[in-house]
């Protein structure tokens, strides 16, 4: 791994502050999964990428910004961040992959992810992505397999903390409520939603996880339309 990893650094900067996505993850067989890069403003025009690693001198570029087919990448200026969505997946699609920044006149900013498709992947989610309102709560749950039962769990969110078993504030209103059950399964409840929670969170066991967006939308308003010529005053 390191060899490799070290060998791709001669084709593209890899900068953890500039250019950063999630390490290590898993797919069952059949399914897809959204994987999240993250960038810095300076890279808002630029053209990114997703690659493939297939041997030790060549990462093959699978699909660029605003592509569509079986994988597809988006770019998202306004949040700085494109996100990779690979549907179908199978066995062959295991591997080493990047995020990259295409930089021109320059060396390429990138970060890397492995990826593990299998008919029974060590964790997984029931969603992989959940809808809520604002003041209300959403409940995730996460699995994960028998050899991993001894593994710490963690639910988190990207860029930002992980909460582990029990209660944890994220804001005055907002709680999120961890349950470990110890028999492969976790529940994870998000009270008091506000819309600065929604974004990207991940469910891991050891050092592999699994994606989750949280999409956070506004109350319906509870006011009584005001109508001229009626019992309501405007």
């Amino acid at each position: 791994m390191s060899s490799l990893i070290l060998f791709v650094l001669l084709l593209c900067i890899s900068d953890s502050e500039s250019l950063k996505t999630l390490k290590n993850l898993a797919v069952r067989r059949g399914g897809s999964l959204t994987i999240p890069c993250f960038y810095d403003e300076k890279y808002k025009s630029d053209r990114k990428y997703w690659c493939k690693v297939r041997d030790w001198i060549n990462c093959k570029i699978v699909a660029y910004t605003n592509t569509s087919g079986r994988t597809s990448v988006t770019d998202h200026p306004t949040q700085n961040m494109f996100t990779v969505e690979l549907k179908s997946l199978q066995d062959s699609d295991s591997g080493y992959y990047w995020c990259v920044v295409e930089i021109t006149g320059g060396s390429d900013d990138c970060d890397y992810v492995y990826l593990i498709v299998s008919s029974d992947p060590a964790v997984s989610v029931m969603n992989s992505s959940v809808n809520g309102q604002e003041g209300g709560s959403v409940i995730v749950q996460c699995f994960y397999s028998a050899e991993y039962k001894k593994e710490k769990r963690n639910w988190c969110r990207f860029k930002d903390k992980c909460f582990l078993g029990g209660r944890t504030n994220t804001s005055q209103n907002s709680a999120v409520l961890v349950t470990d059950y110890g028999k492969g399964s976790v529940s994870v409840e998000m009270r008091g939603l506000q819309k600065s929670d929604a974004g990207w969170y991940w469910f891991s066991a050891g050092d592999v996880g699994v994606t989750v967006h949280l999409t956070v939308t506004e109350r319906p308003s509870s006011k009584i339309p005001c109508i001229r010529n009626t019992v309501h005053t405007c």
